[in-house]
């Protein structure tokens, strides 16, 4: 068990090692406001706000990133297949607004909970964009400065863009 543990140590050290960002804010529910800190974080938003969601149904996140769409910000979301005919999905209410939406459904699940800001700012954990994620459920949202971080994200949700559709098509 020993030599284990010294093997495993020893190869982790030799790994390359990826630059990190620094974590900013980390909120947990139930007890704090997650849903007023990512709307925080969308409205320090100056150029860009891509986002992934599992299930995206809260309305004040999405009334802030329509509003983030009004101000200039070019925004585009990825939402799972499931969110694409959901009567109390976000969808509809963004793409309305003039953000580009697809449905990622290459996937049996497209589970991530993701925000890029700026390719500078990286919003994730476990909290849907829900009203429930907010009122009733254990979730967090962990919140990291750095592009290193955000370029990664951004990227992934690149290679999503690739195979989804835009909504209502």
């Amino acid at each position: 068990m020993i030599r284990t543990i010294l093997l495993f140590l020893m190869a982790l050290a030799l790994c390359p090692r990826a630059s990190a960002g620094q974590v900013a804010a980390i909120c947990f529910t139930p007890g704090e406001d997650c849903t007023g800190l990512i709307i925080g974080e969308i409205n320090r938003a100056q150029k860009e706000l891509l986002v992934q969601a599992y299930t995206f149904t809260s309305a004040p996140i999405a009334k802030a990133v329509a509003d983030a769409r009004r101000r200039g910000v070019r925004t585009l979301v990825v939402l799972d297949k499931s969110q694409g005919d959901r009567r109390y999905s976000a969808a509809g209410y963004l793409a309305r607004a003039g953000v580009p939406v697809l449905i990622d459904g290459q996937h049996a699940i497209a589970h991530n909970k993701v925000m890029v800001i700026d390719r500078a700012r990286t919003l994730t954990g476990s909290f849907n964009f829900t009203k429930a994620a907010q009122e009733s459920n254990a979730e967090n949202v962990v919140v990291i400065d750095g592009s290193d971080v955000a370029g990664r994200y951004a990227a992934n949700i690149g290679h999503h863009v690739a195979h989804s559709l835009l909504y209502g098509r």
